[in-house]
Order: C-alpha cells, then structure tokens, then sequence
C-alpha cells in the first residue's frame, strides 16, 4: 500500500528578471507503507522543493500528491494543514524545539493541538521517546540535550500523531558521526517497526545507503540510483 504518493510534479518561479525558474519537471514518486526513500543530489537540485511540495507545505505548478490516501488538489489552506497535521510528520536539519519545555512537552504538543487528553498525550510521549533511546531524558529541556538527543526528540514529535509519512530535510546534517549513526538507526527501525513511509533528504552516504532505494533528484527529474553516486 502506498502511503505517498505524486504525479507528475512540476514546480517553478518567476525570477527577478521576469523569466520562469523551472526546479521541478514532472517527478513522480510512490512509497509505501514501511519504506524508506532517500532523495540525494547536488545543492540547488530541488530536493526541499520537492520535500515541501509533497509534504503539502507548498503547492506545485502542474500535477499532484495523494497523502495516505488523500488526494490533496484544490484544498484551501485550512484543509491542507489539518491533513499535515494528521498524515505528515517533518524532521529538519535543525529541530526547532521550543526551549522553554522539556523534551516530553515538546512531543505532547501536536497531540495536544489536535485535542488529545494530557493524560493520552503524555503516555503516547513516553512511549515514543523511550523508543529513540530518551527514556531517561524527557524531563530535560533542549538546552540540556546533545544535538542528537534534541534530532531524535524531533523525530518523536514527528511522529506523535502517528503520521502515514514521515518527511526529513537533511537530518544529521549538524551532527558528528556518532550521532548520525545512531539517527541512521532510529529512522530505519522506526519506518520497519511503525509501518510508516519515510522520505530523507540527505548527502550522508551512510543514511542513504540504509534507505530501501536511494533516488537522484537531476534536472528536475528524480531516477534510481546507486549511493556510492552521492556527492558527499
């Protein structure tokens, strides 16, 4: 069953000059249920472009994206976020904690949005977090966390609403070795485990030679490719 899926996909822009910047031209893409898929390329390729459009954060210029199910054409802007925040889990390069709570509030908060009880909110929070290796960590605030103990806290709160996809943007990129490993681990035990979809941006040959199929986002096209092609 295919948890993602897009048709087609063309984006472009108007450039300061008036002429069409063409980043996109007519990528499709299918993930299913469990997989990861990892979009490599060179800077300036298209691969956030790609990421926000089929995470429903933007709209394409031509085709369309179905998310665990959902075609999300012509849907107004309150449409598309509620099926953000219902089908679609994003993880960044950089976490975007909010500092002031402790890792445990911070993965019960889209729980918490979406009208869950504290007490449901909070059990599905702990959960997560001992599942990324946090049990002993979710009383601290990011301020007192590693770099890779605040990624994998967002990863939680990724999946927190028990998304159809999960969406990541370069993740390990501000992490040592050590700690991209360890992220490496996580996400491909997670996608197995949960039985959810995952797309990862990434120029780590490491994460994406974990991936089920790693994909070459080249002049707005993606195609199949081999990792040890991956400009690090």
């Amino acid at each position: 069953m295919n948890v993602l899926e897009a048709h087609d996909i063309a984006k472009s822009y108007r450039a300061g000059d008036g002429s069409t910047l063409n980043i996109l031209n007519g990528v499709s893409l299918a993930v299913r249920r469990g997989e990861t898929i990892a979009i490599v390329g060179e800077s300036g390729a298209g691969k956030s472009t790609l990421l926000h459009v089929i995470g429903a954060l933007d709209r394409p210029s031509r085709g369309y994206v179905v998310i665990g199910g959902e075609p999300i054409a012509n849907r107004t802007d309150d449409e598309l976020a509620a099926i953000r925040n219902k089908k679609v889990g994003f993880v960044f390069q950089y976490h975007h904690l909010l500092r002031e709570f402790s890792a445990l509030e911070n993965v019960m908060m889209p729980l918490r949005i979406g009208g869950v009880p504290v007490a449901e909110a909070r059990s599905r929070a702990e959960v997560l977090l001992a599942r990324v290796g946090l049990s002993g960590r979710m009383d601290h605030r990011p301020s007192e966390l590693s770099g890779g103990e605040q990624q994998r806290t967002a990863v939680a709160r990724a999946l927190a609403v028990d998304p159809a996809v999960v969406l990541a943007d370069e993740p390990t990129g501000n992490l040592d070795h050590r700690n991209a490993e360890r992220l490496h681990e996580v996400f491909a035990q997670l996608a197995r485990d949960l039985e959810i979809g995952m797309v990862v941006v990434t120029h780590n040959r490491m994460l994406a030679a974990r991936a089920d199929r790693a994909l070459l986002l080249e002049d707005g096209r993606l195609v199949e490719t081999e990792v040890r092609g991956v400009v690090a």
